[in-house]
């Protein structure tokens, strides 16, 4: 398979995607026991049923279901998600004015995840372990700490480090003051919780490079741990990892709605929490599509990275699509077959 087919697939699975999220999202609100005017114009009191009409006429939920779910469809296209029932304002309007905040958090938390998976599965692959009992435990100790910051709740370690910093010690303000504590700290925990699944990918990925014949021929030419390791085996474990990365986007985005709540920050775990208590609709539309587009758009960014770094899924997307030749263009021959260990030495013997 070319780049360009594989580029254009990858584009169009993500348009397919996105439209799915989108139409799911739709029916689903047409689920609820009535519209989202009533749903939100009844939170207090019964609505008086001339304004219920009266909005519902505004806002287009008036019209059969089949025409609103076009007509939304044709606005996203322009970027129009609806409208907030309780400020009046475009959704998209009203997400636009918090992200930022939250694309600083998720970003930063995401660079010292990346740092710190790294530490970890750098440290415990360069640990010795036929040097003493404390050197294995030391080793063990380091990949247990991927299992363990996946077990603590991102709000538990947030509200823990805001009694310890902020009222034990005093050295940060409980609401955000603009410092750099401020900011640094709600990184780092989110952080640690998003580092969890990425070291445990790098370490697999690590374990099974590690197993492969190339990296003893490595050794048996004298080529030290700390060169197999940085120039060898961590560009050959990184495509696996990298599809962890992207799977965790989830994870970063619903740690940082937790994050920004526990440690009061305005973004969109604010924004979240308030359309969901004013029960505005339109407004948990615009963000679940939000959320939707982010994943689909990261994961399709680590699809188009992946053949850079293994050019083989390129061949195994053509076998699957039937057909495909092998390298030397006859029929059934396997590109991906196990290299003989003469020609890994021979590979290893120039490295």
């Amino acid at each position: 398979m070319t780049t360009l087919k594989y580029v254009g697939s990858r584009l169009i699975q993500a348009i397919v995607v996105i439209w799915l999220a989108y139409t799911l999202v739709f029916f689903a609100i047409q689920l609820l026991p009535s519209d989202p005017v009533t749903i939100f114009l009844s939170q207090d009191s019964t609505p008086d049923p001339a304004t219920v009409a009266a909005m519902q006429k505004q806002y287009g939920y008036d019209l059969p279901v089949l025409a609103q779910y076009f007509h939304h469809l044709g606005g996203l296209f322009t970027g129009d998600v609806g409208y907030s029932l309780a400020s009046g304002q475009p959704a998209a309007q009203r997400i636009g004015s918090v992200i930022g905040s939250t694309l600083q958090l998720a970003s930063g938390a995401f660079v010292l995840a990346v740092v710190f998976a790294l530490a970890v599965s750098i440290a415990a692959t360069l640990a010795p372990t036929d040097r003493g009992g404390f050197l294995r435990r030391l080793k063990a100790f380091l990949v247990g700490l991927p299992p363990f910051f996946a077990a603590v709740p991102v709000f538990w370690l947030g509200l823990i480090i805001l009694q310890l910093l902020a009222v034990q010690l005093g050295v940060m303000s409980l609401f955000p003051d603009g410092s750099a504590l401020a900011l640094l700290v709600p990184m780092v925990v989110l952080a640690l919780h998003v580092s969890a699944p990425l070291a445990q990918g790098v370490l697999k990925s690590l374990d099974t490079v590690y197993a492969q014949p190339y990296i003893e021929a490595l050794r048996a030419r004298g080529v030290g741990e700390g060169r197999i390791l940085f120039s060898h085996a961590l560009k050959n474990a990184a495509a696996p990892a990298l599809t962890v990365a992207g799977v965790t986007v989830g994870t970063l985005l619903a740690g940082s709605i937790i994050t920004e709540t526990v440690f009061a920050r305005a973004g969109l775990g604010q924004l979240v929490l308030q359309a969901v208590t004013n029960q505005d609709v339109p407004l948990i539309q615009g963000l679940v599509l939000l959320t939707s587009v982010v994943f689909v758009v990261v994961n399709l960014i680590v699809d188009l990275i992946h053949p850079l770094l293994d050019p083989r899924v390129l061949k195994a997307s053509a076998k699957r699509r039937g057909g495909a030749a092998g390298a030397n263009g006859k029929p059934g021959s396997d590109a991906t077959a196990p290299q003989t260990v003469e020609t890994l030495e021979t590979k290893a013997a120039t490295a």
